[in-house]
């Protein structure tokens, strides 16, 4: 049995047809080739946004990103609120102020042992649902709930 090269001499196209042989030349080219030419049309069809910028980033040091805390994980850090000076114990209630410890939210995801009542600059509603809110740091003149 010939092989297919064989079996294709004396056709002039090896039965590819005129061009169909030559890399990506029937297709017009590979990938987004030609979208400012030849394929402009489908352009703007199918991706009307495709050339030109989208948008805007804003600048790197305006973003605030802020440090949160999970209600859940307040009893895990006790020791490092007692090291910053953030927390005190009244009775069975701790009293803490996040923001002398470094955190700016307090987020609601978990639970806690104990009952807490914090000053911290921003916190969710569910976890003002689980802890007491303070409107001053602990210290103040007047620390009361929120």
């Amino acid at each position: 049995m010939p092989s297919r090269t064989r079996k294709f001499r004396g056709l002039r196209t090896h039965g590819r047809g005129i061009k169909a042989g030559r890399g990506a030349g029937k297709q017009g080219g590979r990938g987004n080739a030609g979208l400012h030419k030849y394929k402009f049309k489908s352009m703007l069809i199918y991706a009307p946004d495709h050339f030109g910028r989208h948008g805007f980033q804003r600048p790197p040091k305006i973003v605030a990103h802020p440090t949160s805390v999970n209600v859940g994980e307040l009893d895990a850090l006790v020791p490092a609120l007692e090291a910053a000076g953030a927390v005190v114990r009244v009775g069975e209630t701790l009293v803490a102020d996040l923001t002398k410890a470094g955190y700016d939210r307090l987020l609601g995801g978990g639970s806690t042992s104990h009952s807490w009542r914090v000053f911290v600059g921003h916190a969710t509603k569910h976890a003002g649902e689980k802890v007491t809110l303070l409107k001053e740091p602990p210290g103040s003149s007047k620390g009361e709930d929120a």
